[in-house]
């Protein structure tokens, strides 16, 4: 798959500042529009990835995740900062098997219901789960630093690229300084065939609010952890994907999240 294909499509600049308008009608739900029937969504289910595989790339499993009983939901809800001062401490492989397990592994099994996939700790328009995880590491305990993948059915994580890759996110970001202090960068993704099939441009709407609801688990658990979090919207989208081998296109970025120790104040 090519990673350039954005380059390839042709994209006007005519009513360029009303295309968030354009998007939103367009996405709006018909009172006649017809659902898919079940038997379609589970036969074109079938032939996409639950996960991407990255068979063959090196494979460390999870521990479990640790229980969240340190702070009550309130207390969580409360303490829960964006952390602008970031520091890049050493993090256990638990707390990663637990940031990941509880952003957007797997609860409970789908058997019994006319629903696609297992679900996940996240609501998901149709139960379709469009979002793929990768992270970058740099100070993660049993992991080299570089790129990884999440897989949430098998709660494992592939090393897709070894190396130190900070600055190259860091240049492909609006603030630079802030991926320079961080132990962990999460970057959530979505394959949008896996929404957009069944709902149209109502799907892509799917996407972007499932996107917010994996980004907040992981900011409610990087806080009971004690653990600084940075939502970094100001990213170059197309730099950001090619550092990951996404083609810009039929699978993008959408959210990156800085972990790391808290060193100020959040906000």
């Amino acid at each position: 798959m090519s990673h350039t294909t954005w380059q390839e499509q042709f994209l006007p600049d005519v009513y360029q500042d009303q295309a968030w308008e354009l998007f939103h009608e367009n996405s709006k739900l018909g009172r006649y529009q017809k659902p898919l029937p079940d038997e379609h969504v589970l036969t074109r289910m079938d032939t996409l990835y639950e996960s991407l595989p990255f068979e063959g790339y090196p494979l460390t499993k999870l521990p479990e995740p640790a229980a969240l009983s340190s702070m009550s939901l309130g207390e969580t809800l409360l303490n829960r900062t964006s952390t602008r001062d970031l520091s890049p401490i050493p993090l256990s492989l638990v707390n990663v098997a637990t940031l990941l397990h509880y952003g957007y592994g797997i609860t409970r099994s789908n058997h019994g219901t006319n629903f696609p996939r297992p679900f996940r700790t996240a609501p998901s328009g149709g139960a379709l789960y469009p979002l793929e995880i990768f992270f970058h590491a740099t100070h993660v305990e049993d992991l080299r630093p570089g790129y990884y993948h999440y897989n949430p059915s098998q709660h494992h994580v592939r090393l897709l690229h070894a190396g130190d890759q900070t600055e190259s996110i860091a240049t492909a970001v609006v603030q630079p300084e802030v991926v320079r202090g961080t132990s962990v960068n999460i970057f959530l993704t979505s394959i949008f065939e896996r929404s957009v099939f069944k709902y149209g441009d109502r799907g892509y709407r799917f996407v972007l609010l499932e996107a917010g609801h994996v980004a907040q688990n992981i900011n409610l658990v990087s806080t009971a952890l004690g653990l600084g979090i940075l939502n970094i919207g100001g990213f170059f989208d197309r730099e950001i994907d090619d550092l990951l081998g996404l083609d810009g296109v039929t699978h993008s970025t959408l959210y990156i999240l800085g972990i790391g120790g808290k060193t100020a104040h959040g906000s």
